[in-house]
């Protein structure tokens, strides 16, 4: 499997949908000990919150988003989507996250894996989150990021091989029928598990669903040169999307699993003060005649 230059730098975000919309921001302030970086709407559907967390004034590859939807049934997990992510945090800090998850109220379990030692858990909706000690953070200013995800699919040759050829990762280790691509030389965010579960039928999106991951590149340059990389590997590619704290491509990779690919930039400071941010509702353009009605819509967050 020959794989080509990366067209992407590591993990920008990942996305889920959840719940409960207090719970979702009691777990991941509280028990996660992250920010509550942003307050907005589903650009797709602003009856719905996009809640971002994340850490460094949302540095790309600490934030974990959500759309809480309260009536949404709790999911079933299957095949054909991202089952799980994968928390780095520094030397040290693993039984000090065990103690915070434990004064929340959250049962953790530690298992090894790839021969290093994990915590698993999960979040209020279900959604399989692990931590782990890592030295070789890209994020010198955080106490945590994402690490990688984890991808169940039908076939993970397929997969992988399109992750090699199409994106530019490679393979660094094999455990059971889990697969360990990296970026470059790997490390923090630079990483992804494939599991090959054939025969797994996909499921419904609904709370406890993750969504997407997002890759992040550094600007509009290199996101373009990724689409038609990923154009000439027969890949249907969105236009670019903006979404006001970046912009964004979208791909479905072999597998069914969906992809981002997010510009770094311009951040999440253009709309309010770097040192208050998350505090309030913030919307895109096109929806701040709408702000009043939407207000009402969008369930409470204490």
């Amino acid at each position: 499997m020959t794989a080509r230059a990366p067209i992407v730098d590591g993990i920008h975000h990942v996305t889920a949908f959840a719940g409960s919309a207090a719970a979702n921001v009691r777990f991941h302030t509280q028990a996660l000990g992250f920010e509550l970086i942003k307050r907005t709407v589903n650009f797709d559907a602003p009856t719905l919150w996009h809640l971002y967390y994340g850490l460094g004034g949302g540095a790309p590859g600490t934030l974990l988003t959500h759309f809480p939807e309260p009536r949404a049934p709790r999911a079933l997990h299957g095949g054909e989507e991202i089952t799980a992510i994968a928390l780095a945090v520094r030397g040290g800090a693993l039984d000090a996250l065990r103690a915070r998850l434990a004064k929340a109220g959250v049962a953790t379990d530690e298992r090894a894996r790839f021969g290093a030692r994990t915590l698993a858990f999960e979040d209020p909706d279900g959604i399989r989150i692990t931590a782990e000690e890592s030295s070789s953070s890209l994020q010198t200013a955080c106490a945590a990021e994402i690490a990688r995800v984890e991808l169940t699919v039908p076939s993970a040759a397929e997969t992988c091989a399109f992750l090699a050829q199409g994106m530019g990762f490679r393979e660094i280790a094999r455990d059971g029928n889990t697969t360990r691509l990296a970026l470059g030389d790997g490390g923090s965010g630079r990483e992804i598990d494939v599991i090959d579960a054939p025969g797994l039928a996909a499921q419904q999106l609904a709370a406890g669903t993750i969504h997407h991951v997002a890759w992040r590149v550094r600007d509009d340059a290199a996101q373009a040169a990724a689409a038609n990389v990923l154009r000439g590997a027969g890949i249907a590619v969105t236009p670019v999307r903006d979404r006001q704290y970046f912009r964004s491509i979208y791909f479905r990779i072999p597998g069914g699993v969906l992809f981002e690919i997010a510009t770094d930039g311009p951040g999440f400071a253009i709309d309010e003060p770097a040192d208050a941010l998350g505090r309030e509702l913030k919307l895109p353009p096109q929806y701040e005649q709408f702000r009043a009605q939407i207000a009402a819509q969008l369930p409470a967050l204490a």
